[in-house]
């Protein structure tokens, strides 16, 4: 009997073995959700299944990859008002296969010029608001897209806009991560102008799966594509937006929207390890993620192991030292001396990096001297056979943005002025007509000049440190391209802010699920302060072109609702 008992358990041992074995994934990493996506002729990826098939037919139907890029960020702008849309603001980069070089645009706007620092004393505010006419700046989407259109772009501006006007009419069913978000940025919102009327069904959020049609929007879309930029900025269409501002107690005005400009500007990089990643300079918070990776580029980070104590420990450090030149320096550089060459310089990462004790996190750093060396949101990017990379990234700022809603445009707008400091004297100060500090970032990675990967992560302050960690994790842990958007992510919180707040007791340094007990006592007996599953950790989307083969490689992460498809 007891021969037969031992002869069920292993039995019972090894079908359950088997059927864990078929469940879990036979090749890469066990965290990697899915495969890449590898397609032949071109990729898109982004955070809406929707907007990536929008962006395959338009280059099917012989679209550049930045008509492309547009279609899918008016659909986002529909389909994912948690994080974008025509109210906001939009940076990208793009890869040129016939100049063979990298172009930045930076289509960020500016502060109302009618509104000074003294009318915040005045009221008696230590910040900007989040929310209400205060923060409102300048929307600059609807111009980077005719810029970057005017330069790379193929199809008529009304054919790039149309499936975003079809489905802004007909409807489309909203996802359950948006709805979600959704739902929890009504209430915040809901006494500020024409937003209950905008974006609520009978004053509530859509939900899963329901139909969400949107024909104010769908109106203002086809108006751009019909009648261009000048629609937006100088038209009627601006005349509404400074109205309702104004009407509500604000100070954007109609002048300021007719003399926005975008800026055509150089991307900036740095090697690491054999490769460049490439950034956008300040106003954005892109040079960040090349502090970091100079300074860790002084350790063997392949030895010290993924996930280990010694890797977070030291990736945080230096995250600590670059997010301490972020809040002194970072600003527009119209208005500061932002001195970008000494901030990204080797010999200023060498001294940098003196500062880390490999046993002690940290409780504060005081911020370097680079003159010595001379900012919810959506990301996404496309490859065409031409061989043209876009990576664009674009955002209300905080979800849904300001509250406040032109009157009947079908779209929120941003409140990216809370992101100045209202502390005279500093880099980000507020000012008239200056344009605040922004989060949102695109990257691109290069080889040998040579374009190899188009990428970004959304998420406010985890921006340039999931930059980095993505380059770590292809460079130094030989992660596919996926695997390196899945795997599980640093976030260190609470740096001092380019808004005026100081880092205090360290921070708060925050891991994904993953760590063993062991990584997490030592990481506490060397002073880190740990919180387990907070984030946001981001949305990474990416393209990787394989110049042997010939194909595009794509990957879209699980922690937002994205795809990646190619054709």
């Amino acid at each position: 009997m007891n021969g037969r008992r031992c002869m069920f358990a292993l039995l019972i041992l090894t079908m359950t073995a088997s059927f864990s074995v078929a469940a879990d994934r036979v090749t890469g990493r066990a965290f990697a959700t899915r495969s890449e996506v590898i397609a032949r002729h071109a990729m898109a990826a982004t955070s809406q299944p929707l907007a990536t098939q929008i962006a395959l037919d338009v280059l099917k139907a012989g679209g550049s990859a930045v008509d492309a890029a547009i279609a899918a960020n008016a659909a986002l702008g529909l389909m994912e008002p948690t994080g974008n849309g025509i109210g906001g603001d939009l940076f990208a980069i793009v890869w040129d296969p016939k100049s063979k070089r990298l172009h930045g645009l930076n289509a960020s706007g500016r502060s109302p010029r009618s509104l000074t620092i003294e009318e915040f004393e005045r009221r008696d505010l230590e910040s900007v608001p989040p929310y209400g006419v205060l923060p409102v700046s300048v929307p600059g989407c609807v111009d980077g897209w005719f810029e970057l259109h005017s330069r790379f772009g193929k199809l008529p501006m009304s054919d790039v806009l149309e499936p975003a006007v079809r489905y802004a009419r007909e409807g489309f069913p909203v996802s359950e991560l948006i709805a979600y978000y959704w739902d929890m940025s009504v209430p915040a919102r809901a006494e500020h102008p024409f937003f209950l009327e905008t974006f609520t069904i009978d004053g509530r959020a859509p939900r899963k799966g329901e139909l969400w049609r949107n024909p104010m929007l769908a109106a203002t879309l086809e108006r751009i594509g019909a009648e261009g930029r000048v629609a937006f900025y100088r038209g009627d269409l601006a005349r509404t937006i400074a109205r309702t501002v104004q009407d509500a107690g604000g100070f954007l005005s109609y002048d300021d929207l007719a003399t926005h400009v975008s800026e055509w500007i150089d991307p900036v990089s740095t090697t690491y390890r054999g490769v460049e990643l490439w950034e956008l300079p300040p106003n954005g918070q892109g040079i960040a993620a090349l502090q970091i990776l100079n300074i860790l580029e002084g350790y063997d980070i392949a030895a010290m192991g993924f996930g280990s104590a010694d890797y977070i420990h030291h990736f945080t450090e230096a995250k600590k030292l670059a997010f301490e030149d972020r809040a002194k320096f970072y600003a527009d550089p119209a208005f500061a001396d932002v001195p970008v060459a000494g901030l990204i310089s080797k010999a200023y990462a060498d001294e940098r990096r003196a500062l880390i004790d490999p046993d002690r996190a940290a409780r504060r750093y005081d911020h370097g001297n680079p003159a010595l060396y001379d900012g919810d949101t959506i990301y996404l990017t496309v490859a065409d056979e031409s061989g043209m990379m876009v990576s664009l990234i674009q955002s209300n700022y905080r979800g849904m943005g300001s509250g406040v809603c032109p009157e009947g445009l079908g779209f929120c707008l941003q409140d990216r002025g809370e992101l100045f400091s209202l502390k005279r004297g500093e880099a980000n100060t507020y000012e008239p007509g200056k344009r605040p500090f922004h989060t949102i970032i695109p990257a691109f990675l290069t080889r040998d000049g040579e374009p190899w990967i188009s990428f970004g992560v959304m998420g406010g302050a985890t921006q340039p440190q999931a930059h980095a960690q993505i380059v770590i994790n292809l460079v130094d842990f030989g992660m596919n391209l996926q695997e390196a958007g899945d795997a599980p992510r640093i976030l260190h919180s609470y740096s001092s802010q380019p808004t005026g707040e100081t880092m205090t007791d360290g921070g708060i340094l925050s891991l994904e699920t993953g760590p063993d007990w062991e990584v997490l006592r030592d990481l506490r007996n060397r002073g880190h302060r740990i919180q387990i599953e907070v984030g946001p950790y981001g949305g990474y989307q990416a393209i990787m072109f394989d110049a042997i083969q010939g194909v595009y490689y794509g990957a879209s992460e699980s922690r937002k609702d994205g795809q990646a498809g190619g054709y």
